[in-house]
Formats: C-alpha cells, structure tokens, sequence
C-alpha cells in the first residue's frame, strides 16, 4: 500500500490523522506504518465503537446449568480407569501443551514478563519455572518430553525469550520450546481516533487470551503440531502456580467422554463471587460473566444442595487439533476494556496518562466454546489447583501472598 491509497482508505472512516506524522518518519517507520494501515478492519472499529457509545441489547438466549464431574464423586474404580487412559495418551507423543504468557507483571508491581515473576520461595522460582516442573515430573513419570509452546506478546517476547536462555531453559530440553507472539488490536480514545503511539505508529494492544487461536494459526504452530503427529493440546495460563495441565484423570476422563474439548473448573467460594461460570447458552457450553448472573441465578441450587451455576473457569483446557484448527478459521468477537494509554497527540506531543483514558480491545478463550456442541466440565478443588497469581499482595486475594500459601500447603511445606 503506498501514501495515497492508505489516506484514501482511512478517509473514508475519518481517521486520516494516522498519517499526520508520516513525514517526519524514517524511511523504516513510513513503510511500518502504511503496512498497519493495510491491515486495519476500518469498518469493524468503527463497529466496535459504536458498541460502547450505544451498546446493542443482547439477544435472548436460553441460559441453563452446564453438566460437569466433580472428581470428588468418582469412584476408585472410575478413577483408575481413567488415570490408565491418561497416562497412556500422555505416553504416545501425541500430546502439545501452551502456556499463555503475554502479558506484564505490571499489577504486580513487577517490571518485566508476568511469566518472570518470582513467587517468593527460598528457591526463588518464577512462575515459568513452576509450570516447566510440571513438564519436568510427567517427563520422569511417562518416559516423554511435552512439546512446549510459549505464547508472549510484541511487548514481552524478546525478554521472555533472553529469561529461558539465562535459567538454561530449566533444564527442561530447549529444542522442545517454541515461542510465538500473539496479535495485536489498535486502541482508540474516548471519540473513536485511532490512538498514535508516541513513535509515530498506530498504538497497539494485546488481544487476549482469545487470540490463542489465530496466533497458532498465523505463527504455523498448528501446522507445526500437525507435523509432529499432535493429536490434542493442552492450554493454560501463566499465573496459576498449582496448575495441573497434565492431569491423567482429568485426560482420561476427557477421552471418555468423546467431546472435542475439556475444561477444568472449581466451584465458586459464594454465591456472590465475581467469577464467569460455566453454563449452557441455547444449548452449547459457554460461560456467563456475574454481570449477566441475577441474584436468583447466582444463589440458585440444585436437588444436592449445589449451586446450579457454580463452575468458575480456572483456564486449563484440552482440545483436539482438529478443533483448534476450525476455531482459529472462525473470528471471535472483541469486548471493550477501558485502559490507561500513554500516545502522541494531534500537535505530537506525548500523553502521559494516569487515568484510564482510551479502549483496548481483547477476545477471550471461552468465547470459542460456543462453537462446540459439547465438552467436558471436571469440577477439581480449589486448595489442589488453583492458586493464581493476578494482583499486588495490598489487594489480600489472588496475590504472591496466598498463591504463595497455597503453593507450600500443597506441597506438604516442603522446602521448594
């Protein structure tokens, strides 16, 4: 795309400011911004700020209980039976796992990768290399190496990257980790402008956890899998320091069933917490956010006394290569977040903002469930795996401090 066909092409929706700076670029930069520009969906920006200036009645759906297993009723037979199933997927080297690590230790008060962050063990282990002992223990327990693809972003690859190389790849088989950047989505401000980045770019912003899909696809990771003779992945996220992604009941179980995907949940502490759950939108597995859950829902219980939508996602999923490929030809839609965004303004100046003051837009993962007729819900406990790591210890939940807790009470206080 050269000058005049970008500027053509941003007029149309009246955002020619992008290309208000573009003189003062270098050579390198002029080029780097009109490839941006090639590749903005105008019309659906557009689309998305319409959604926050006038948001679109949700269409009625019908909202029931999702069925789900709770590991806690299984009977030993059943959990044998399973065990042996999984153990035996987990031996064939058909099995992939992702991790989830592109964003900042920010909230943290960390400066660097949220992956990089140190727990506060005496063994000073960061989070990586919490999820990597995982890897490590069903390496020694099935005699195989799990292909480990590491999903970051722009903002944190490179660091990410030059930390595995520093820690020696914690002694976990360096030719068996792969890294790829997820996408990016323009921000915009409070009138729908496309936000310029103090270099002269168009800002951009991570789009969430839901751009697992298309990142595998447009990074050749499933293409990759494929080759190797993959059969299923397992994803989950950075920051649960009990995560139990090779679970060999909760595989087996899994395999049992015949779905096309999994999902590991706890249940929620209250009725009230403010957690999605997991449920059934007209008849397809999906999550409602406590935003969407009236008061009568959220308290509402079964003939056992259970909460009917009780099922909080913990992020350790499992899907068939096969699924994961048709979800990542299927765009996911984008939600709003209303974020704090440093840019350059129209007299190119940089804006230093404390206030949030612009929109990034994210997909999230579970929003592709939807897409599946079916898939397996394995209710597991909360103090066994699921410990994460999201705000600053100040905050008293889901901190270092009680992940931290939680970590050392499961490990039987053993020096780690």
């Amino acid at each position: 795309m050269n000058y005049a066909e970008a500027l053509s092409k941003l007029q149309k929706y009246n955002q020619e400011h992008l290309l208000k700076f573009y003189e003062k670029l270098d050579l390198e930069k002029q080029k780097e911004l009109l490839d941006q520009i090639e590749t903005l969906n105008l019309e659906q920006i557009e689309e998305l700020y319409e959604s926050i200036k006038t948001p679109k009645k949700n269409k009625e759906t019908k909202v029931e209980p999702i069925e789900y297993i709770d590991k806690e009723k299984l009977t030993e037979e059943e959990k044998e039976k399973y065990i042996k199933i999984g153990n035996e997927i987990l031996s064939s080297g058909k099995v992939a796992a992702v991790t989830m690590a592109g964003g900042q230790g920010t909230r943290l008060g960390h400066n660097g990768p949220k992956g990089t962050f140190d727990l506060g063990l005496d063994s000073h282990k960061s989070l990586f290399e919490i999820i990597c002992d995982t890897f490590k223990e069903v390496q020694v327990e099935t005699n195989c190496t799990i292909p480990w693809y590491v999903m970051t972003s722009e903002e944190n690859n490179e660091e990410t990257e030059q930390f595995f190389e520093k820690n020696n790849f914690f002694d976990y088989p360096k030719e068996k980790v792969t890294f790829f950047k997820q996408g990016k989505y323009p921000m915009i401000d409070v009138n729908g402008k496309i936000l310029l980045d103090t270099n002269g770019l168009i800002k951009e912003a991570a789009d969430g956890h839901g751009g697992v899909y298309i990142a595998m696809l447009k990074n050749g990771i499933l293409e990759d899998m494929k080759n190797k003779g993959i059969k299923w992945i397992i994803v989950g996220g950075v920051d649960n320091v009990l995560v139990k992604m090779f679970d060999p009941l909760f595989i087996g179980l899994y395999i049992e069933q015949g779905f096309p995907a999994a999902s590991k949940s706890v249940v929620k502490k209250y009725p009230e917490e403010k957690v999605g759950v997991f449920c059934k939108k007209d008849g397809r597995p999906s999550i409602i956010e406590y935003t969407e859950l009236s008061d009568e829902m959220a308290h509402e219980v079964d003939e056992n006394g259970e909460l009917k939508y009780g099922e909080s996602n913990i992020i350790v999923h499992i899907f068939e290569l096969e699924t994961m490929e048709k979800i990542s030809k299927n765009i996911l839609p984008y939600h709003p977040a209303f974020k704090k965004a440093n840019y350059m303004d129209e007299n190119g100046n940089a804006v230093i903002s404390q206030e949030p003051n612009a929109y990034k837009f994210e997909a999230f993962i579970f929003d592709a469930f939807e897409q599946l007729e079916n898939m397996t819900i394995f209710r597991v406990k909360r103090e066994e795996e699921f410990a994460p790591v999201k705000n600053a210890d100040e905050k008293g939940v889901d901190c270092p401090k009680t992940a931290r807790e939680l970590y050392i009470k499961y490990h039987n206080s053993y020096e780690v």
